[in-house]
């Protein structure tokens, strides 16, 4: 019996990924994210961008496109800009700063690294709080973390509860003519003013309700059981054997300084050889298999759509 995921919004589009059970989800992120933030070898770096926005910009469509546009390009020049102008490490000086600092090949190579190694994780974490959706991180921590898995579960839905919540009070004002895009400046502010007075109040009563039928079900007490959709198959077997396999792999690699790069004093690390570039396909391999996963099932899914 497969599970399925939920809570996905209308511009999301059907990830197959989301419907393994939620421990070889879990142990995916926890394995990729990891890798990303300590292996500074620009192959990870390149191996794992690529892949984080092809599956962000998969399951999100065009508001990944459009986030990573308006946000994400502007956070990488910044960061890759701001290195360089106030680390002064490295021993090829390019020029002189007008404070006299000198301007080094390796603080700006180490700027692009990690403005490049910034986003690659928030593209992840942003899959990640696509595919962990609020009834995951519940049946993984519920038991063990009951209170911190319930304050997880809510901060991940706070933002587009509130989002949706206030579009609706919105409509509802301007049904009665207090539009905030309508009137004095004065008028708008009054009106703005009154709808986040509306939600603050709505979200007191909302939390209000939350914990006295979180207690009223048992939330937390010893013994107390919960309905789950997950069920742990033979595919989940097979996936989470395989993420496993990777990550003992690459584990193993990083021990042996397979990935091992340096910036400073002089830019320096492993190159092209056999076992590296195994190495570099095996992270590869990990990093992609959310979409060769996805790939397949829509590949199958054509098939069938072709034939009836």
């Amino acid at each position: 019996m497969h599970s399925f995921p939920v809570e996905r919004t209308k511009t999301m589009k059907r990830d197959t990924f989301s419907s393994y059970h939620p421990i070889v989800n879990q142990i995916y992120f926890v394995a990729v994210i990891g890798f990303t933030m300590f292996l500074m070898h620009p192959v990870c770096i390149a191996i794992s961008l690529l892949c984080a926005v092809t599956y962000n910009v998969y399951i999100n469509g065009k508001k990944a496109i459009r986030f990573n546009l308006i946000f994400m390009l502007p956070l990488l020049l910044l960061t890759a800009v701001l290195n360089p102008l106030f680390n002064h490490q490295g021993a090829t000086i390019l020029t002189y700063l007008p404070g006299g600092n000198p301007l080094t090949l390796e603080s700006i190579a180490y700027g692009v690294a990690a403005a490049f190694l910034l986003i690659t994780v928030v593209s992840w974490f942003s899959c990640l709080s696509a595919v962990m959706t609020t009834d995951k991180i519940v049946y993984l921590f519920g038991r063990l973390i009951p209170a911190l898995s319930l304050v997880l579960s809510m901060s991940l839905r706070l933002i587009p509860r509130f989002k949706n919540q206030i579009k609706v009070i919105s409509n509802a004002q301007k049904c009665i003519g207090r539009d905030v895009s309508g009137g004095s400046v004065l008028q708008r502010i009054k009106r703005g003013v009154k709808n986040i007075s509306i939600l603050i109040t709505w979200a007191l009563e909302n939390a209000i309700e939350t914990a006295d039928s979180m207690k009223g079900r048992g939330y937390g007490l010893p013994g107390r059981t919960a309905f789950s959709i997950f069920r742990f198959s033979r595919r989940d077997a097979c996936a989470l054997a395989c993420i496993l396999a990777l990550t003992a792999v690459m584990i193993v690699g990083a021990a042996t300084g397979a990935y091992r790069f340096l910036y400073y004093p002089y830019i320096s690390g492993q190159y092209a050889g056999a076992g590296t570039i195994a190495l570099f396909a095996s992270y590869f391999i990990l990093c992609v298999l959310p979409l060769v996963v996805n790939v397949k099932e829509d590949i199958i899914w054509y098939q069938i759509k072709t034939k009836t």
